[in-house]
């Protein structure tokens, strides 16, 4: 043993500290761990154990002072992967804007260098639809569009799948490339697999955490196996508030618990290689990834980008970069201030209606508001922050007409669903209001177990406090929809409207229900008045259009949506659809298999197939794909009252029994009248 560590101390003394030499042969890999705090690793004193993480840190250069530029998904991602601040490059929130046609991203810049390009992404927020497929050769997004909670809750995929996907990419590949993979397990709601719940019962985040590291092993052991170097950068693209200044989740506040994320770069050789880490204690920011990699590669670095690379700075030179951030969520969908700051050195002030200043080398976790006891320091940073480009999110700037309508405000004609004003007051504080936050998280978390009267009474609660806050209306008529009382869904959403609410979301949802209700005469001009380059606009009115008997309209916008999202499921389970109404069984089938090879849970895809099933003499087929259906979603109904009448047809009545039961209990009257008195005249036979 003493042998042992005596070898162990002459390696670390003689191993050379880790840093980066320019070498254009070399494979890149960035990791994106969503909603990872920065201090949520081993490596950076976290609760969770993650040794492969850990290990990659020790030998590489373990940021302890990297920021991202804003607190959601996507707009943080467009920063890491453009190297530009959220203002330069127009994605302010996770909804209704897109990557605009012409931005060069990394993947980009790296194909033109002769780099194979993947991307492998676990959450909707970074579907293709929202253009940071750009630059990539292959752009991996396959996950579910819908679900019970589909507006409620986000479709993702478990780590584990995404690397699967990742290696076996990388295992094809012959040249060098460059990879990016991104998991979303750590973002709520925490759960982890059974083992990593056990270990962790009270701390479910840190499960999810522990987890991801454990997932992400493979990739990183499939790096040793690479015939050439792969340097490595693993962040994330925001944390977590954990309850924090009272922020359960994140996309309100930018306290460090949000802003702050980790970020470790390293480089894998073949075989492995045990190096001599390094710790950097300089201010690092997401806009200097770019550069950093483009140095690493030997390859020029654009002097229009605002940050700068970090090849000196992971060599222990000195770093002062000032970084601008910013929270625009809040102001675009709820009409609060919006939230903007700087850190300059370990400074940090927010501006807000009530302004904050914080010395994050004496106060980490930001309890003691500086700025009514420093005002000069405050004026100083006002004037750093005034640098950058503090124009209202839905400015259009210096956009063309076409580059406006793919940056509208989560995908307004007429601006956001909360107009931006010129001033804001106190009242507005996102601190004021941070209260409404936890309302609509209890809200959400309600209607998911099944207390839909609970979650709609606190919507109504939120509402007639801020009658501009539009997610409220949206998930009350989700819920209410889902309650059986479609009526009272569509007045929200016309209440919505009237409020001034006028978004994307809330007037294609309104589109859907009309449709639904068979007033596709009404959808179809709310629907058509919605940008064109949507896929979800284009698969809500395609269906608008089905409805009418415009079968030819409903077939150009489905086809629409494909050209915008090859993997679209659901394109091709309305394609479907459509040529079951026009009586081509054989085409019907054909996209409906097309749609679950995509998306093998989308459970109306198995409702229509079975119908096709059952017209074609495939009754016991058809049997088992209505079952697939309402085991992926309990509340199927179409496939329920299949399942019954097929079941009776076959003499199965036990079984009919069971489902019919199900249908007459949970069917909603308000849209199954008829049909639930049919069922419950069968069963009583």
């Amino acid at each position: 043993m003493l042998v042992g560590a005596a070898a162990i101390t002459w390696w670390s003394l003689r191993a050379p500290a880790f840093r980066i030499e320019p070498r254009a042969d070399r494979n890149v890999l960035i990791v994106t761990i969503d909603t990872l705090r920065g201090d949520a690793l081993g490596s950076y004193g976290g609760r969770a154990a993650t040794p492969n993480l850990d290990r990659l840190a020790a030998g590489g250069a373990r940021c302890t002072f990297a920021h991202a530029h804003a607190v959601l998904t996507l707009p943080s991602h467009t920063s890491l992967l453009t190297g530009r601040y959220p203002y330069e490059h127009g994605i302010r929130d996770n909804a209704g804007f897109r990557v605009r046609t012409g931005e060069v991203t990394l993947a980009g810049r790296l194909k033109s260098l002769g780099f194979a390009t993947g991307a492998f992404v676990s959450a909707y927020p970074l579907d293709q639809r929202y253009g940071l497929n750009t630059g990539f050769d292959v752009y991996d997004d396959r996950f579910s569009e819908t679900g019970t909670t589909t507006e409620i809750a986000v479709p993702e995929r478990r780590a584990d799948v995404a690397v699967a996907s990742a290696v076996d990419w990388i295992g094809r590949q012959s040249g060098k490339w460059f990879g990016w993979v991104h998991v979303f397990d750590p973002h709520a709601p925490y759960a982890p697999p059974a083992e990593w719940q056990a270990k962790y019962p009270s701390d479910a985040y840190a499960g999810e955490v522990a987890w991801t590291d454990f997932a992400l092993g493979p990739l990183l052991e499939r790096l040793e196996r690479e015939a050439r170097p792969t340097l490595v950068i693993v962040t994330a693209d925001h944390g977590e508030g954990l309850g924090e200044h009272g922020e359960l989740t994140h996309g309100i506040f930018a306290y460090e618990s949000t802003l702050h994320v980790p970020l470790i770069v390293a480089e894998v050789a073949p075989g492995g290689t045990p190096g001599h880490g390094v710790v950097v204690t300089s201010p690092v920011r997401h806009i200097d990834v770019v550069p950093t990699l483009l140095a690493a590669l030997g390859a020029e670095v654009p002097s229009d980008l605002p940050g700068s690379s970090l090849l000196d700075v992971l060599r222990g030179g000195a770093g002062d970069r000032p970084s601008y951030f910013e929270s625009m969520m809040p102001v675009l969908t709820r009409g609060w201030a919006p939230l903007r700051g700087v850190i300059a050195g370990r400074e940090k002030y927010i501006d807000l209606p009530i302004p904050e200043l914080y010395d994050l080398s004496a106060d980490p976790g930001e309890l003691q508001n500086l700025a009514p006891l420093r005002a000069e320091r405050s004026t100083v940073l006002v004037g750093i922050l005034g640098g950058f480009n503090l124009a209202p999110p839905n400015r259009p700037a210096e956009e063309t007409t076409a580059a406006r309508e793919r940056l509208h405000a989560l995908g307004y004609t007429g601006g956001s669903p909360a107009p931006v004003r010129e001033r804001y007051t106190e009242n507005d504080d996102p601190k004021r209001l941070i209260d409404l936050d936890r309302m609509l998280h209890r809200a959400r978390e309600a209607f998911q177990a099944n207390q839909t009267a609970e979650a709609i009474n606190i919507y109504q609660q939120v509402i007639a406090r801020r009658p501009d806050t539009a997610d409220a209306y949206r998930n009350m008529a989700f819920a209410l929809w889902q309650m059986g009382r479609p009526g009272a869904a569509v007045a929200t959403l016309q209440a919505a409207l009237r409020n001034g609410v006028s978004g994307r979301e809330i007037q294609m949802k309104l589109g859907i229900y009309l449709s639904q209700l068979g007033e596709a005469t009404k959808a179809i001009p709310l629907l058509e008045a919605l940008p064109q380059d949507d896929t979800e606009v284009l698969n809500a009115l395609g269906m608008a259009y089905g409805q009418a008997g415009r079968a030819a309209d409903a077939m150009r916008a489905f086809r629409r949506a494909l050209e915008l999202d090859s993997t679209s499921g659901l394109a091709h389970q309305n394609i479907g659809t459509l040529h079951l109404r026009a009586g081509d069984l054989a085409a019907a089938e054909a996209a409906l298999r097309e749609a679950l090879r995509i998306d093998p849970t989308l459970a109306g895809a198995y409702t229509t197939l079975g119908v096709v099933l059952g017209k074609t003499g495939r009754g016991p087929e058809a049997v088992e794909a209505w079952k697939r259906a309402v085991d992926i979603e309990p509340t199927e109904f179409d496939a329920l009252y299949n399942l019954t009448l097929e079941l009776v047809a076959e003499r199965r009545f036990d079984e009919a029994r069971q489902f019919g039961n199900r249908y007459v209990a949970t069917a909603p009257p308000a849209l199954y009248a008829a049909d639930i008195a049919h069922v419950r005249t069968l069963i009583g036979r």
